[in-house]
């Protein structure tokens, strides 16, 4: 077999079979560099996650409990293939975790997602750890836990209504639970020479920073917009398009 051709290799044990392609990789990273990821769930955002991080360089093991899902991955794909629960300790060892510098949790099953996060985390000491949450109060909760979560209702919604809505914008950063989204506001020109409190007041939101003359300012309630400057508020996400709409709207004027 040349050094560019792939073999299978499937290996049965009690209540679980790993499923190991191995071949040559014309992109791997040096060593140093590469970190092993295991990803619990083989659905499309699992499946996409694991070729993007293989393309990337990074050594990955997905798990699922189908067989069938592991079809996602494809032919080219030469990471581990374990089938199994993404909390029982003897899977996640037969996926590496105790070598992990990384973890997802990525199934569609907001319980599963988060026990497996937290047995790699508190169990196995995984630096990074991340679980996908449908529910936005669970989210929080898990975020008080200390597991980074990323909540697809809220950050899916305000992709949507960005879309869907004329002169949507983007948010410059969002928290892991999607419940805070940074973004820079379409200000109205009428909104120079008025305050920061003035514009807090107005659109609901907490103003993060300034960005004037290309340095950034950290704004009191008493600070005065001047024309030119790039404003960047705090939202709670799923009101994004409401206070952008009002941001871009001319304060009403005071007597």
């Amino acid at each position: 077999m040349g050094a560019l051709e792939a073999y299978g290799h499937v290996t049965a044990r009690r209540g679980t079979a790993v499923v190991s392609r191995y071949g040559f990789l014309g992109n791997r990273r040096p060593r140093s560099d590469r970190v092993h990821v295991v990803i619990m769930g083989c659905g499309r955002v699992g499946a996409g996650l694991a070729l993007a991080l293989e393309r990337l360089g990074h050594d990955v093991a997905v798990i699922d409990q189908s067989l069938q899902a592991f079809r996602r991955l494809g032919a080219d794909f030469h990471g581990q293939q374990v089938r199994g629960s993404g909390f029982d300790r003897q899977v996640l060892i037969e996926a590496g975790i105790e070598q992990a510098g990384a973890f997802a949790a990525v199934s569609n099953g907001d319980n599963s997602n988060i026990i497996s996060a937290r047995v790699a985390r508190e169990t196995f000491g995984v630096a990074h750890v991340v679980a996908r949450i449908y529910d936005p109060k669970r989210a929080a909760v898990y975020e008080r836990l200390g597991i980074p979560t990323v909540a697809t209702v809220p950050w899916t919604t305000d992709r949507f209504l960005r879309m869907l809505l004329p002169g949507g914008v983007e948010a410059a950063w969002r928290d892991p639970s999607g419940t805070v989204a940074v973004l820079q506001l379409p200000l109205h020109e009428g909104w120079a020479g008025r305050t920061v409190g003035d514009l807090e007041e107005h659109t609901g939101v907490r103003i993060a920073f300034i960005v004037r003359f290309g340095t950034g300012v950290l704004p009191n309630h008493n600070t005065v917009v001047q024309a030119d400057d790039q404003v960047y508020a705090a939202a709670v996400s799923g009101t994004v398009t409401d206070v952008t709409t009002m941001a871009a709207i001319a304060p009403q004027t005071t007597n």
